[in-house]
């Protein structure tokens, strides 16, 4: 399923680490995403990251974030 009734997702960075972000107003869900993913006012970096994630958790690729984002996750 996700983590926490799919208010957290792990971005996987090009660098090979995941890190643990929450998106406000969104879930995760096995038959989709309920909720806007373009906003960057959303996204809150939680400061976790970890080379192996959990089995359960959802993960999405760096590139489908908003730039703002992206640069965010890299001062972890």
């Amino acid at each position: 399923m996700g983590l926490k009734h799919g208010k957290y997702i792990y971005v996987e960075r090009a660098d090979g680490y995941y890190v643990k972000v929450r998106v406000l107003g969104v879930r995760f869900r096995r038959g989709g995403v309920e909720g806007d993913l373009s906003d960057p006012s959303r996204y809150v970096i939680i400061g976790f990251k970890t080379k192996k994630p959990p089995h359960t958790a959802v993960i999405v690729s760096e590139e489908s974030l908003p730039q703002t984002v992206r640069e965010k996750l890299y001062s972890v």
